[in-house]
């Protein structure tokens, strides 16, 4: 995975570079056309990938300490990662109890299904302030208002694989544990759940991710001080002079979806390793 993370990344930045110099070779026009570019080339827009690279090893202050942009970020990351950790795995919890309470009655299913993808239709922007203001109403830190929100992302994903996946058994599998009197507990538990790992990791993956996503935006409607959302927030306000602190915090983020996707993969690895060899 590791060596797949630097090809993309060789590969955007060749990407990157080679726009820009076919913007500023050509006037930001298509070669050979008068149709301009969609994005500009200039240094404001597309600042220099060296550039960017460089602002990670410039110094920035941190209250009364300075220290480097790629320190900063990564300490910024690191209180967004908790905040990520919490929502996950509050929203992988209550996905997987939906799911099971949909499998166990049909009339759940069908009440309860078509809320949750309506839920995903809410804006998050506009669901974070309520869940902070209530936050707030019940002297709860921000971290648990922030984790809310992420929570919020990560239920969907995790309920929805779920319960596909549960209720992927053969039914002549089915059929063959009821068969020996196996109680719908040992069902789940024997049958369902390894069949719906398939189902799971994907989903838990998606999930990881969402995660990130959703305690940055909380971070962002927040306004707290601490976390990647404030980072690229203070950031934005100062992107006309430097761009490449914007870019830079962006990357941070990318990196901390990376992270966390990783994460959740050598998980899955470990399980299936371990799975494998009970299996033999």
């Amino acid at each position: 995975m590791a060596l797949t993370v630097v090809a993309a990344v060789v590969l955007l930045v060749i990407l990157w570079e080679g726009y820009r110099w076919m913007g500023r070779q050509t006037d930001n026009r298509w070669p050979g056309t008068g149709i301009e570019l969609p994005v500009s080339t200039d240094d404001i827009i597309m600042p220099p990938a060296a550039d960017i690279v460089g602002e990670l090893f410039s110094d920035i202050r941190d209250g009364r300490s300075t220290l480097p942009l790629s320190v900063f970020l990564l300490k910024k990351a690191w209180f967004t990662f908790q905040e990520a950790s919490i929502g996950f795995f509050l929203g992988s919890s209550i996905g997987l109890a939906l799911a099971v309470l949909m499998l166990r009655w049909r009339v759940a299913e069908r009440g309860l299904l078509p809320w949750i993808n309506v839920s995903q239709t809410v804006p998050l922007i506009a669901l974070a302030p309520i869940v902070v203001t209530w936050g707030r109403q019940q002297d709860l830190p921000d971290i648990v208002s922030i984790s809310l929100i992420s929570t919020y992302l990560t239920f969907f994903p995790v309920a929805v694989s779920a319960l596909r996946g549960l209720q992927s058994p053969d039914a002549a599998h089915v059929e063959l544990m009821r068969s020996y009197a196996a109680p719908w507990s040992s069902t789940l538990v024997k049958l369902r759940l390894p069949a719906a790992r398939p189902y799971l990791f994907p989903a838990f993956k998606i999930a990881a991710t969402l995660s990130v996503v959703g305690a940055i935006v909380g971070e962002i409607s927040i306004g707290t001080k601490t976390g990647l959302g404030r980072a690229i927030l203070e950031f934005a306000q100062r992107y006309a002079v430097w761009p490449e602190r914007l870019y830079a915090s962006v990357i941070g983020a990318a990196f901390l979806g990376l992270a966390v996707f990783g994460l959740i993969s050598l998980v899955e690895r470990l399980v299936l390793r371990r799975t494998g060899e009970a299996a033999v």
